[in-house]
Order: structure tokens, then C-alpha cells, then sequence
């Protein structure tokens, strides 16, 4: 199996490196467990495996630890993947609907449906307690939940307790400010998981764009992800969807022999 793995969401001149996934072309589909056994060995942030069934391109994301329901970082470097075969226009089937896809300008994007906010939660003071930083709302998703604090610095300098936010059965949070240089900033912090937290993270923005998109009375914005390796993201929202454009990196390529 030929695999190619990716840099997304990456600015060079910023020094901002984006987020990684290697791609996995398969002739069929693999089994779950095989597809999980292949992640854990390559022990990337996601994993895409992708293959064609008649004219559809079908797509499936494992963390090294388990499988991801939606993964936005993992899509563009599909869609970066099919740009090198000379495949420019595109959908991506998966369990929870279709993605599109492609390349307009030397830049891959992909259209996520929005995640509305579905309501405000009380601030609660284990998040006060994990995130140390003021917290202006605390907002439920059906994906992560979205934490509003005063400004980008507070999200940059923010040291979380990932222990304490391990107490609640919440997901992920997506902390978030607006911008010193750009529309809003934000970090994605995962405690269930390994990683603890993404370095940039196509779903977070799927939820991150109406939210301020409202708040700021726009339709295209752009966005900075402070992670370690940080993201840029290009946003224009389309309706009940959001155009997400990135720029992207090659980093190699190789065969995988299935055990």
C-alpha cells in the first residue's frame, strides 16, 4: 500500500508548521482493527486511509489510539494527496456525510458543515481551575465545546491541567479569542486522548467559524491556531457550510506491507 504523508494548515513565512496525516491509498477497504493496527505503527495525530468505490472516494481517520469521527487536518491531506495524482475536484464519503474538495490557487480546501452552538453552559470552576485564564462563556457543541476568553494572549500563554479536565466526560474544548493579527485565535485541547492537543484542527473551525462570524459580522476571516506548531486557516463561510483553505507541505512518501 502506497502512503504519502502531509503538513497541513501550515504558513512558512509566519513559521506556523500545520498538522500532520499520512495517507494510505488502498485498492479495498481494510477491516477496522487493520486500519487501527496501521495508525498505532505510524503514530501520527490522524491517519486517513482512502480509497475509490466506483466514482466515489471513501475516506476513514484513526488516531493511533482510536477511530475519528471527523477529522478536518486529515481531509486536507487527502485532498493534497489526490492534487498530486492530478485529481482536482472531489468528494470524500465518510460514515457521517460527504466533504468536498479540491484546489483553487495552489491552496487545498475542504467544505465542512457547520457546528452550531447548541447552547451556554455555566462556567463551571473545574474549567477555571484546569485553564487559569479569564472565561467570558463556555459554550456546548455537538463536537467540542467552545471556551471564549478575553484575548490572544491569554490563549497563548494558557497551561492546562489536562488532569483536572479529564474529571468531566466533555470531549474537547476549543479555547479561543480574538486575534492580535487575524480574526481569532484558539487552541484545541483533547484530554481523553494522547495527545492532549491538536496542533491544527479542521473540525475545531467547522464550529469556531459561525461562532464568530456572528460575533464579527463576517463571511470570510482568517484564523491562527496557537498550538506548539500552530495553523493558519482561511475561512469563508457558505451558507450552512464553511470553506476551509490552508497551504500544505510534502513530507514522504513510501509502502506500507499489510502483516
Amino acid at each position: 500500500m502506497k502512503f504519502s504523508s502531509y503538513a497541513v494548515f501550515t504558513d512558512k513565512v509566519s513559521g506556523l508548521s500545520g498538522n500532520t496525516s499520512t495517507v494510505v491509498v488502498l485498492d479495498h477497504p481494510l477491516s477496522g482493527r487493520q486500519m487501527q493496527d496501521i495508525a498505532s505503527d505510524l503514530w501520527q495525530p490522524a491517519t486517513t486511509f482512502l480509497w475509490k468505490e466506483g466514482n466515489h472516494w471513501h475516506v476513514r481517520w484513526f488516531a493511533p489510539d482510536q477511530e475519528i469521527g471527523l477529522c478536518g487536518h486529515g481531509s486536507m491531506a487527502a485532498v493534497a494527496c489526490l492534487h498530486d495524482k492530478g485529481i482536482t475536484d472531489f468528494d470524500l464519503h465518510f460514515n457521517g456525510g460527504i466533504i468536498s474538495g479540491g484546489v483553487e490557487n495552489d491552496r487545498c480546501y475542504i467544505t465542512l458543515e457547520i457546528i452550531p452552538v447548541v447552547e451556554e453552559l455555566k462556567i463551571e470552576d473545574y474549567l477555571l481551575k484546569a485553564l487559569k485564564i479569564p472565561i467570558l462563556g463556555h459554550y456546548q457543541t455537538s463536537n467540542k465545546n467552545i471556551i471564549l476568553t478575553d484575548n490572544q494572549e491569554s490563549v497563548k500563554s494558557m497551561r492546562p491541567n489536562f488532569e483536572i479536565l479529564r474529571s468531566s466526560p466533555i470531549f474537547g474544548y476549543a479555547v479561543t479569542a480574538p486575534g492580535d493579527h487575524c480574526d481569532f485565535v484558539s487552541r484545541t485541547l483533547v484530554p481523553h486522548v494522547h495527545q492532549l492537543e491538536d496542533p491544527a484542527t479542521g473540525s475545531s473551525h467547522a464550529a469556531l467559524a459561525p461562532f464568530w462570524a456572528s460575533r464579527l459580522h463576517k463571511t470570510e476571516m482568517e484564523a491562527i491556531q496557537l498550538s506548539k506548531r500552530g495553523g493558519k486557516f482561511y475561512l469563508k463561510m457558505q451558507g450552512t457550510t464553511v470553506r476551509l483553505s490552508g497551504d500544505h507541505d510534502k513530507l514522504n512518501a513510501g509502502t506500507i506491507y499489510l502483516r
